[in-house]
């Protein structure tokens, strides 16, 4: 009889790649992921991956099986979570990628909230900066800065963010402050190292790309904001990365009268498997603790800029 678990460790094997990621996917002994697969090619009689010392690849029973499997895991996710939601409850496992920096400075303690109403849910988070493919790697849900492109997901906002350019009172006192466009590029960039011509300004449809001179690239936003705060250069940033240094004086706001290309926080789920009750869970909770306006919005709002423009209007 073809066991729920060996389909499960079967899947995550082909996703993963490998046994031995399949089994940390699966909290499992490597071993323990091993004999369900064998487990299930003994039940069904065929072998389904085919091994070697240098990689794992799928037979032709096995490229056959696949689909079958994700909808049979799929249909008992679900099944599972609609008797939960009949019994006013969601539990069982949630596996969630966030970007390193937000996931440490804000999603961690909204995830607090979460668990805390939802006593049955596993949850396991993912922190990373690469784009992770839902889809492929497992996850129930991923959470993104900026917009999706991926048809395959479906994207569900999760809070506005607002960028701003940003500096250190001292690299101001000692560059002067810049107070149009064409100002910044004189001045030092600190860059977001996995976006090209990322400084955008004005509106959609008629964007003026900005290229300061770099004087750092790299792709985290912690490392950014406290690059800036030592005064090495002006760096455009998400609002929930800059709150509290605006606040006590760390950092400036710079306000050259036109608007950055803001970057919405969404989180992304696979458009095959729909929304659980645990991702919709989830979802309403960060909302809640997250806020509309977001709580860093509404604390970079009350920070004084170094500028008395008006707001860019489109």
């Amino acid at each position: 009889m073809m066991k729920l678990d060996s389909v499960a460790a079967f899947v995550a094997i082909v996703e993963a790649g490998s046994i031995s990621a399949a089994a940390k996917r699966l909290g499992l002994a490597k071993s323990v992921a091993s004999e369900r697969l064998a487990d299930l090619e003994r039940g069904l009689g065929t072998r389904l991956i085919q091994r070697s010392t240098r990689k794992l690849s799928l037979t032709e029973d096995g490229q056959t099986f696949l689909p079958r499997a994700q909808r049979i895991l799929s249909e008992a996710a679900e099944a599972t979570a609609e008797l939960a939601e009949r019994r006013g409850t969601v539990v069982g496992p949630l596996r969630l990628s966030a970007p390193v920096s937000f996931g440490i400075l804000h999603l961690g303690p909204a995830l607090t909230t979460f668990l805390r109403e939802n006593r049955g849910i596993d949850l396991t988070l993912e922190l990373d900066d690469r784009f992770v493919d839902a889809a492929a790697d497992g996850f129930d849900a991923v959470l993104r800065h900026g917009p999706v492109g991926d048809n395959r997901l479906v994207a569900k906002r999760l809070a506005t963010s607002r960028r701003i350019l940003v500096a250190s009172p001292e690299y101001l006192a000692a560059h002067g402050t810049p107070g149009s466009l064409a100002e910044i590029e004189s001045h030092c960039g600190i860059l977001y190292a996995n976006r090209s011509a990322d400084w955008r300004f004005g509106s959609p449809g008629n964007w003026t790309v900005i290229r300061p001179r770099a004087a750092l690239r790299v792709n985290n936003g912690v490392v950014m904001r406290d690059t800036a705060v030592a005064g090495l250069g002006i760096s455009l940033l998400p609002t929930f990365f800059v709150h509290d240094q605006l606040a006590d004086g760390a950092l400036a706001r710079i306000d050259i009268g036109v608007e950055a290309e803001g970057a919405e926080l969404f989180i992304a789920y696979p458009r095959e498997r729909s929304a659980s009750a645990k991702v919709l869970a989830l979802i309403e909770s960060l909302r809640r603790s997250f806020g509309d306006p977001p709580y860093w919005d509404r604390a970079s709002d009350q920070s004084p800029s170094r500028n008395t423009r008006p707001p860019f209007e489109a």
